[in-house]
């Protein structure tokens, strides 16, 4: 009879919380603005933690921190603006990222669209959606939406799009052909 060798136990040094940061540390994601208004003026954050889960009906999936001085607007919010950006749009990427600046000072970079969503009309894409529902768990709010129109550079097929704008290991990071490995 033979022995399996096992492998050494994870090394308890690190708690799970601090081996979780890092691993999603270094998984890349794709960057992303949210904006919205409860009535009570305009909020916006930056997100990588936006996706798709359905394309009949469009509806996207964010996540934000319930410690964002945004989540709360948002939480409010029937609707909001899903901006998705590019490598032109690092500076409101880097913009909406910043504690404790006025992310509307400058009125030339966003709009209001018909029913009154805040849109930085120079973003990549950006997708006006209706909130169907939010959920608060563990210091994070999910918020789930429908999708109920988009526009942007990046929508017009007749574009060629820029470079995606990724976040990883506290990064910012432009894919292009260079990064091509199939």
């Amino acid at each position: 009879m033979t022995s399996t060798q096992f492998p050494a136990p994870i090394e308890q040094e690190q708690s799970l919380t601090d081996r979780f940061l890092s691993a999603f540390r270094n998984h890349p994601g794709g960057v992303a603005v949210v904006t919205a208004d409860a009535g009570k003026g305009p909020v916006a954050l930056t997100a990588t933690s936006v996706s798709s889960f359905s394309v009949d009906p469009p509806m996207i999936m964010f996540s934000a921190s319930v410690r964002s001085s945004s989540t709360p607007t948002i939480s409010k919010a029937e609707t909001l603006v899903v901006h998705l950006l590019d490598e032109e749009d690092l500076p409101l990427a880097q913009l909406c990222a910043t504690s404790g600046v006025d992310r509307f000072a400058d009125t030339a970079s966003w709009d209001r669209l018909p029913g009154g969503e805040v849109r930085f009309h120079r973003a990549a894409s950006w997708l006006r959606s209706r909130v169907l529902q939010t959920v608060e768990v563990h210091g994070s709010l999910v918020v789930l939406a429908e999708v109920i129109e988009a526009g942007g550079r990046n929508t017009d097929s007749a574009h060629v799009p820029g470079a995606p704008l990724v976040y990883h290991a506290r990064s910012w990071h432009a894919l292009g052909e260079s990064s091509k490995i199939n």
